[in-house]
Parts: C-alpha cells; structure tokens; sequence
C-alpha cells in the first residue's frame, strides 16, 4: 500500500489501536485475529509514515503523530456511521459503542450514575466513558475528542448545539452539629462569623455570593479553595462552611454527618446543558443517548 492511501477499515484498526493500546485488545474489539490486525497495523505504519505504536516497557505507547491524528479519526468515523445509518432506527440492546462525556465535577456525582443506569439497562453494549474538564475547549467536540459537553454556560459557536438538562441552586453546608442554620435559615452575618471553603478548580476564592454579601456591607473569610466540590463536601466535615450544588447535599450530605441550608441571597441559578457538535445531529445512536440522559434527569 503506498503511504497517504487508506481505508475505512484501517481507520477502524487505528481507532481501536489508539482506544486500547494493544494488537490483542484491538483485534478483540474488531472480532479480528492477532496476526491480521498485526498486519493491518503494519499497512497503517506505511501509509502514515509513522509508527503509530511502539514499546514501552511491556506494553505499547502511542506516537505523538498517533495521539495528534486520534480525534480527527474517531470524527471521521463518528460521520461514516451517522452517514450510514442516517433515518434508519436503531436497536440500543444490539448498539456496541464508546462515548466519550465530558462533565463538570458539581454535576458528576449527581448525573453520573443515573445516566450510567439508565444506558446500561437499555444498551449493554454502550460504555460511557466520563473525562474532566479541562480547558472546556470547544474544538474537542469539534474534532470528536469528546461526544457531549455536560456542563453550564450557553453554546459557545453556531455550529455546537445545546440543550437545557436542569437548573440547580448553590446552597451552605455544615457539619450536623454546627449552630449554623439549625433552627432557621442563616442571615448573611451569621454566615460570615464562620470561616468558608471555596470551590474553584481555577483556584478563584470569590464567586457571585461575595458581590451580594460586599452589597450589604459584609466579607466572609475563605480559609482554604479547593479544586472540586467532592473536596469541599470533604472539607466541610470539619468546621467550615462549604457552598454546593444543592443535588450534590442533598445526594451525600446525609451520609457524610452534613447538613444543608438555602443562601440568604438572591444568587443566579445554574443551568446544566448538554453540548454537541453538529455533525451528530443526524447519528442515531448519538441521539438516543440524548434523549436516554435527558429523560435520566428530567
């Protein structure tokens, strides 16, 4: 085969390489023997000019050119298969696939295990694979790196589409035993007598809850910012006052000797969305696991 040319099944070979890192667990995948997806292996080395794997210890390592080359693979492929099985209905116990889902930490601990229950029922052969956020670049979905964003914010270009999943509420959280909103919600003085523990993976300490409480004259102390709100639940077991998503207490608060109470302030709500590139408008399987989350949290 000279170098530039390929096809479908390579790129299907590639994918799988990348996905798992291994001739055997890639042949699995594709229902091929070792020696053939061996082969097919050596055929895409000399197409791309690149070795695509290579040792490392007792396993394989993806190249650099490998790993810059993977998403715009899987979107080409993602777009074969809308392609293929466009208008055509499909059957989620047969459906074999990966998704790639990535997902703010306030809305993971909640979400995730209702939209893990929820597809394995129906689609045992669906794997959800859940990845953080990190620069929440939209090129990712662009480039099919991920699926669907889970988040908050609107859709940030013409060619992502949104659609709404829930709105939720910041809310305080104390240990069982504090004095804090025990018997009533607290004033915004009660709330800055006690040290905070912000939640911020940009390490930022204020948030909307500072201009309400600077509009009333009034500075709480925060003490420590932690990177996640699974952390500042963590915190909060101690003697500090934590602010989170009201899902989230409500879901762990009990077990981990917390309890929760409104804000005393008129602070904007949260609007959770789920974010997808255009090119999947049309891909059946993709659509369903839309509306299979959706439903999971309506």
């Amino acid at each position: 085969m000279e170098r530039g040319t390929l096809d479908l099944n390579l790129l299907r070979v590639f994918d799988a390489l990348l996905r798992d890192g291994s001739v055997t667990a890639a042949a699995e995948r594709l229902h091929l023997s070792v020696p053939a997806a061996s082969r097919a292996l050596g055929r895409l080395r000399r197409a791309m000019g690149d070795p695509i794997l290579v040792r490392a210890g007792r396993g394989m390592a993806p190249t650099p050119f490998a790993l810059r080359t993977a998403p715009r693979v899987r979107a080409l492929l993602d777009e074969a298969a809308a392609l293929i099985s466009a208008d055509r209905a499909i059957s989620p116990a047969e459906l074999e696939r990966t998704f790639t889902l990535r997902i703010n930490d306030g809305v993971s601990a909640t979400l995730a295990a209702a939209a893990i229950e929820a597809t394995s029922s129906a689609a045992p052969g669906v794997t959800l694979r859940f990845v953080p956020e990190g620069d929440e670049s939209v090129e990712a979905l662009r480039d099919g790196t991920i699926d669907m964003d889970i988040g908050v914010g609107e859709a940030p270009a013409a060619d992502i589409r949104a659609t709404p999943l829930y709105e939720e509420r910041v809310v305080g959280i104390v240990r069982a035993d504090s004095a804090l909103g025990r018997d009533a919600p607290p004033t915004l003085a009660q709330l800055c007598a006690h040290p905070h523990v912000s939640a911020s993976r940009r390490g930022r300490a204020r948030g909307p809850l500072d201009e309400a409480l600077e509009a009333a004259g009034l500075r709480r102390h925060v003490a420590a910012v932690v990177p996640t709100f699974a952390s500042a639940l963590l915190v909060a077991t101690s003697r500090y006052v934590a602010l989170v998503p009201r899902r989230l207490a409500e879901q762990y608060g009990t077990a981990l000797g917390l309890r929760w109470f409104p804000i005393p302030a008129d602070l904007p709500p949260v609007h959770v969305r789920l974010l997808w590139h255009t090119r999947l408008d049309t891909d059946p399987a993709h659509g369903w696991l839309r509306e299979t989350i959706r439903r999971a949290l309506a």
